[in-house]
């Protein structure tokens, strides 16, 4: 796993409690058994050395069965000393063991299907998250009915999901939506292919007045190479259009 520069974005969002609240977004790690110790901890400290609200993780944390790597995961629980870490389900997550993953990612909060509230600046931030869409292969629940209703709130709502695709359940509800999935294509030219089945591949969308960013995320799927898809850590700040 390669740590790369970290990007800092603007979000332009419309719920002035938003204002100015900053999230560090990382997506699709796929820790396997390849991966190295060393990595996990530069990781850890690279991402301490900024400041941010909260972390947010949008699926796909790793890529094979739990027992090969549990020492690399009790290490990521670290992140969680900084400020509070959400995460949400990837298909890899579903395939090779979610109840497992959550075992070891104690200090984490798992958002699947359900939400979470974040106190910010005296304000109350609604934090919404999915499960992935895989999961009805596996036999675990995706309650789509009770996350739009948990998105229907006046509160200012932030919508994590694995994939671009799930963005419709937020519409004209959520004011910034978050995912991954796509790795931006990984190797060009395969993100053509990627826009056949997801309606955003890489970077910062607008839908209806809400925020989208969909994260290349930081490691590799099938080959351990990326061509014109950059891996990503992302430092995203969300500006109100409402306030001066």
């Amino acid at each position: 796993m390669k740590i790369p520069k970290l990007e800092k974005l603007n979000l332009f969002v419309t719920h002035e409690d938003l204002h100015n609240l900053k999230i560090l977004h990382l997506s699709d790690l796929h820790i396997n058994k390849k991966t190295d110790n060393l990595s996990i901890e530069l990781l850890i400290d690279y991402c301490k050395g900024f400041k941010y609200d909260f972390l947010v993780i949008t699926g796909d944390i790793i890529d094979c069965k739990v027992k090969y790597i549990k020492e690399k995961l009790n290490l990521l629980n670290k992140l969680a000393k900084k400020t509070k870490v959400f995460y949400i389900s990837g298909n890899h997550d579903i395939f090779y063991g979610l109840e497992e993953l959550k075992t070891c990612l104690k200090d984490f909060i798992l958002l699947d299907n359900i939400n979470q509230e974040f106190e910010y600046k005296n304000k109350t931030v609604n934090l919404v998250g999915i499960s992935d869409r895989f999961s009805k292969l596996f036999n675990i629940q995706r309650e789509e009915g009770k996350v739009s209703t948990l998105l229907e709130t006046k509160q200012a709502t932030i919508f994590l999901a694995h994939q671009p695709k799930d963005y419709s359940l937020a519409l004209d509800k959520a004011q910034v939506f978050l995912c991954g999935h796509t790795h931006g294509g990984q190797i060009f030219p395969f993100g053509y292919f990627v826009k056949l089945f997801q309606p955003f591949l890489s970077g910062i969308y607008y839908v209806k007045d809400m925020a989208i960013f969909v994260s290349n995320g930081l490691g590799t799927w099938g080959i351990n190479a990326r061509f014109k898809a950059p891996s990503q850590i992302t430092l995203l700040k969300l500006i109100s259009k409402g306030v001066e």
